[in-house]
């Protein structure tokens, strides 16, 4: 039962996703090129922020405080090793058949020896942490980004990236091993809730800047590329 309940409430995230792009696709007149669906992303972008400054920020904050720096860091380094199996198939996907096996000797040492990914002895043994995803792997296969796409409750976004969601939902993250739903949600949340508390500090240079909605638009734009291009661009080949 807690399998189809889980699955059922997979099947509406993607169904969420999905109304996203067809609400976004009627979306008034394009404003900026590079974000023709500008009228629709900022009101998911506002909805977006009330969430965060309602309900995330707060917990985060809390969490920061009660939670000590030691224990918060072995969340994080959880976290990022339950990413480890998607930047695995990714690698592979991209060709990266050396990365691949350093990936999965990471993946298996932190898992192990780690225990569970709580501490990150891999990176001590000089295996480098990689971070490969669906999005940056239809890229590499020559597909564009397309319009940027604010997704709701997720965030930045643009059409390929928010498609290479639905095989890391459905097929490569790990909470999907999870037979129980509290547990499964509960990771979802903390997961929301350590990342969010690791932010903190930068929100406050998103306060400072005149338009909010462009900067992160703009980082975010900017980051997805150093990633297709593992920090190369195309010009500096």
């Amino acid at each position: 039962m807690f399998q189809w309940v889980k699955k059922t409430t997979l099947k509406r995230i993607a169904l969420l996703m999905c109304c996203a792009l067809l609400l976004a696709g009627c979306a008034g007149n394009p404003v900026n090129p590079d974000d023709p669906w500008e009228g629709f992303n900022r009101e998911v972008w506002r909805f977006n922020e009330d969430v965060d400054r309602v309900y995330i920020k707060p917990l985060s904050k809390g969490y920061k405080k009660v939670v000590p720096t030691p224990l918060r860091k072995g969340v994080g380094n959880f976290f990022r090793n339950l990413l480890e199996p998607t930047t695995i198939v990714n690698d592979l996907l991209q060709g990266k058949f050396k990365q691949a096996l350093s990936d999965t000797g990471r993946f298996v040492v932190n898992s192990t020896i780690g225990l569970l990914g709580l501490f990150d002895p891999a990176t001590d043994a000089g295996l480098e942490r990689h971070n490969e995803d669906f999005g940056q792997t239809f890229a590499k296969w020559g597909i564009g980004d397309g319009p940027y796409l604010v997704l709701p409750f997720i965030g930045p976004s643009n059409v390929r990236d928010s498609i290479g969601l639905i095989p890391y939902y459905f097929a490569t993250d790990p909470r999907l091993a999870v037979h129980s739903t509290e547990a499964a949600v509960g990771l979802v949340v903390l997961d929301v809730v350590d990342r969010r508390a690791q932010l903190l500090g930068a929100s406050r240079i998103l306060q400072l800047q005149l338009d909010p909605y462009a900067f992160t638009r703009e980082a975010y734009r900017q980051k997805r590329v150093d990633l297709i291009y593992d920090g190369v661009r195309p010009l500096q080949r």
